[in-house]
């Protein structure tokens, strides 16, 4: 496997380390979830509070707080070898701060359906698990073909996606989310600006002719009856979206394929 694998998002080089020998805090969800799914469990020596699957392996790892409010005097003491970011999840002050004394600070950012291979890839050599990173690739790859073939299919109108209300919020055509929406052959609404994450009004996005709305079920938790009461507000139809299943990346990525090729 090419050393590029051992770049991560933001161009640091990190050497591999031999199975076993690192030790992991994460301080994304889905890349716990991932270094679980690699066969790292042993390796995980932190994660956070929103980390919270597979729920049977992480109950016994220690929390070190959120994905924001980060507590890097209980990372300081796991004295781990490598801890996991991401741009979009994590801040920058808090990425700076753990290179002060963590060996390794891993930064991912991946922006398509597709990058999720190159996570792989970097994990798989990074700690040293290059086998069951390609089987996660194989088994991505296979998945992939009948999701792609299954977008080609849809004839949908244009979706708002919801991550928040009060103000209400959506995603841009330049986040993860939506790459993984195109993907499955729907055009995402978004409104005009270079913001990632939008607030909008509803009175633009229904002018431009949008005919279905998703609420996400994170991180605003979205319900049942919020679902039923924008319906019966805009009379077009809402439905609740596993946010984990439309935004997590890592080896969820595939569960999500499925998730959105059976809505």
């Amino acid at each position: 496997m090419s050393s590029v694998f051992c770049t991560d998002a933001i161009g640091q080089i990190h050497p591999p380390f031999a199975k076993g020998s690192a030790r992991i805090v994460s301080l994304v969800p889905s890349l716990t979830e991932l270094i679980v799914d690699l066969g790292l469990a042993d390796s995980l020596v932190g994660r956070t509070g929103f980390c919270i699957h597979p729920q049977d392996v992480v109950k016994t790892i220690p929390k070190v707080g959120g994905t924001k409010d980060v507590n890097l005097d209980k990372i300081r003491k796991l004295a781990p070898t490598h801890v996991l970011l991401n741009i979009d999840e994590n801040e920058k002050p808090v990425a700076d701060a753990l290179a002060q004394f963590v060996p390794h600070v891993v930064v991912t950012h991946p922006l398509t359906l597709r990058d999720n291979l190159d996570v792989y890839r970097l994990f798989g050599q990074l700690f040293g698990v290059e086998a069951a990173a390609q089987a996660l690739c194989d088994e991505f790859e296979t998945v992939y073909t009948g999701f792609a073939q299954s977008g080609t299919e849809k004839q949908q109108p244009p979706l708002v996606y919801c991550i928040w209300k009060d103000p209400w919020m959506t995603i841009s055509a330049s986040t993860y989310i939506a790459d993984m929406l195109r993907s499955s052959g729907r055009t995402v609404w978004h409104p005009a600006g270079e913001q990632r994450y939008p607030a909008f009004s509803w009175e633009d996005a229904l002018q431009a002719g949008v005919g279905e709305v998703w609420l996400s079920t994170e991180p605003y938790r979205f319900q049942p009856e919020h679902v039923e009461a924008l319906a019966a507000q805009l009379g077009i139809p809402v439905r609740l979206a596993d946010g984990e299943m439309c935004s997590w990346y890592g080896s969820r990525a595939i569960a999500g394929m499925r998730y959105l090729m059976s809505k």
